[in-house]
């Protein structure tokens, strides 16, 4: 298995492997346990996901274009039934 992804926490690393698992990309997330062993700390590069040598450069593929998406440019929703949390 190699590091296709270096995620910043482990929600993020579940994120990513959960997306290449959607495209028939088997994964596995590590470092999953060291990030409570530091505590409050916020540790970065601990949280990694693992793909074979064979699916790499697919799931690179993949993961260069989740990392271009800018999610944060989406329009706020409008309808009458949605409720705001803030």
């Amino acid at each position: 298995m190699e590091i296709v992804f270096k995620a910043s926490n482990i929600i993020e690393a579940h994120i990513v492997a959960g997306m290449l698992n959607a495209c028939e990309i088997q994964t596995y997330v590590g470092g999953y346990f060291l990030q409570g062993a530091v505590g409050d700390i916020s540790p970065t590069g601990i949280a990694n996901v693992f793909v074979s040598p064979q699916d790499f450069d697919q799931a690179a593929a993949l993961i260069t274009d989740y990392e271009k998406a800018d999610n944060c440019q989406t329009e706020l929703v409008t309808s009458k039934w949605f409720a705001p949390s803030f």
